[in-house]
């Protein structure tokens, strides 16, 4: 399981024009689910994702994680994460997980993600979505599990 994880200052998803999901200041993250991934996985993203130091602290030294600040939390299904670039001029999705179990995983991070912290929110997961962030930083990082 790969999130690629940005501070922004805002983030919104736009599904069809309709705001779904929407955050200040927090943790843009995209989620890409791998064959072999578990619920376990999903449990240890989570608690990095809720626990990684990327924001400032008085001396700003990246020591504070989402839960320190309050910050939001916005996921967003992105299975081109997964996709094997290695060769090739064209990407190769037979590294991301099959739509179904995708869909299951992403969806209990979110269950889960939401049973552990105030402010989250979330893509549609499947949809044409247009991601809007202003990340700040720019910090940006991938966390693989």
């Amino acid at each position: 399981m790969k999130g690629l994880l940005q501070r922004v200052r805002a983030a919104r998803v736009e599904v069809q024009g309709e705001v779904v999901g929407a955050i200040d200041h927090g943790l843009l993250v995209l989620v890409a689910v791998e064959p072999g991934d578990t619920r376990e996985h999903a449990d240890k993203l989570l608690h990095r994702l809720l626990n990684y130091r990327v924001f400032g602290d008085a001396d700003g030294k990246m020591n504070l994680s989402l839960k320190d600040v309050g910050g939001g939390l916005l996921l967003v299904s992105q299975f081109t994460l997964a996709a094997d670039t290695r060769s090739g001029m064209r990407p190769s999705f037979s590294t991301a997980a099959p739509p179904a179990l995708g869909a299951e995983l992403f969806d209990y991070l979110l269950a889960r993600a939401k049973a552990s912290h105030p402010a989250v929110a979330s893509g549609r997961f499947g949809a044409d979505m247009q991601v809007h962030l202003i990340n700040d930083g720019p910090v940006t990082f991938m966390l693989q599990i």
